[in-house]
């Protein structure tokens, strides 16, 4: 008999396991390649060491928004989605700000609100 708790806890473990690759791989890229490059550069390089781990990803995911029942294309895109669970935006900044924390939650709002 399994038990709802169990499959919550092999759940977690799987994300933490996840997190933990995706982590390495990001430390990896920076690693080798250091500060100051642009975004799409570190971009190609992560996608390059999850290709690496066997993580499956998508890059540039289309973000529409939903207005009034209409989905709408606005230019909104994620800059990588792993294993159809994580979300990665990538910065090239010297320390995260609340706008950057504002825009990661609205893309979370907006990928719920198009699952309605």
């Amino acid at each position: 008999m399994i038990h709802h708790g169990d499959t919550e806890k092999r759940s977690k473990l799987l994300h933490e396991r996840l997190t933990e690759q995706i982590i390495g791989a990001a430390v990896e890229v920076h690693r080798e390649l250091g500060p100051g490059l642009m975004e799409s550069a570190y971009e190609e390089c992560l996608c390059h060491e999850l290709h690496l781990r066997n993580l499956n990803f998508e890059r540039q995911v289309l973000l529409p928004i939903r207005y009034k029942g209409v989905g709408l294309d606005c230019g909104y895109r994620i800059d990588m989605v792993v294993e159809d669970s994580i979300i990665l935006e990538l910065k090239c900044v010297e320390r995260i700000m609340p706008v950057h924390e504002a825009q990661l939650l609205t893309y979370l709002k907006l990928l719920a609100s198009g699952l309605d």
